[in-house]
């Protein structure tokens, strides 16, 4: 049962999270043209079309495909991003239909991280 708002994180938030957490997993949806031309350190390229597939993955699958341990459904730092928030809300709702409660995404998206990072 999918939620209409959309959890959502803050540019701090995300930043305190990539300085510390050893368990957040950064997804980075939009496509391979635009990570191409700039991407968030540590984060993960599942573009948005796919994101339903890969959390429908066996574990096994996923770590093969992608390279790291799939998430449990209860992974406290599962973080989805796109350009703007528009495609990273839709993979956030994906995500909690597939069960996975603290998922959110990063509205501000890699055009606010890059304007704060002065990329």
């Amino acid at each position: 049962m999918a939620s209409s708002d959309t959890s959502e994180i803050s540019y701090e938030d995300l930043k305190a999270l990539l300085g510390k957490s050893q368990n957040l997993l950064l997804v980075d949806v939009r496509s391979k043209d635009e990570v191409d031309r700039g991407r968030i350190p540590g984060s993960l390229h599942i573009p948005v079309d796919t994101v339903e597939a890969a959390l429908s993955m066996e574990p096994d699958e996923f770590k093969a495909k992608y390279g790291v341990t799939k998430p449990p459904l209860d992974a406290p730092e599962l973080v989805f991003h796109c350009q703007i928030g528009r495609r990273g809300a839709v993979a956030t709702n994906k995500a909690n239909e597939h069960g996975y409660v603290n998922a959110r995404n990063y509205k501000g998206g890699y055009k606010e991280w890059s304007e704060k990072e002065g990329k």
